[in-house]
């Protein structure tokens, strides 16, 4: 049996919250879409670092032992910089989290890296 991974999708556009929701939910995954910038139990999170680059957050998340994806649209380079100098342990790029989730998500939990 494949284990069901929680990703907590931390999106404030109701169309990519949905898209990802979605996306994730397809893989047989456990998907949470999260409005606000408060931490919560999961496996990874799905940042959009156009809303979500506060370093506490994401310093939060990793004491809970998530796994923080970041993403950004594939211009906004300081964007993602940011996203990695606050602590994300990768940035992907809008595109990515579009076409190859399955790819992103298959590392599993922090505590598995």
């Amino acid at each position: 049996m494949p284990l069901v991974v929680r990703v907590l999708i931390y999106e404030r556009n109701l169309l990519w919250s949905e898209r990802l929701r979605k996306s994730v939910a397809a893989l047989d995954h456990e998907a949470i879409v999260v409005g606000k910038a408060e931490p919560q139990s999961g496996d990874i999170a799905l940042l959009n670092l156009a809303d979500f680059t506060d370093e506490s957050l994401i310093h939060a998340l990793k004491g809970l032992g998530v796994r923080v994806i970041g993403h950004a649209g594939h211009k906004e380079k300081a964007l993602s910089a940011e996203g990695l100098a606050a602590g994300c342990d990768m940035v992907a790029t809008n595109s990515q989290l579009t076409w190859k989730i399955e790819e992103l998500l298959a590392d599993g939990p922090a505590s598995r890296n």
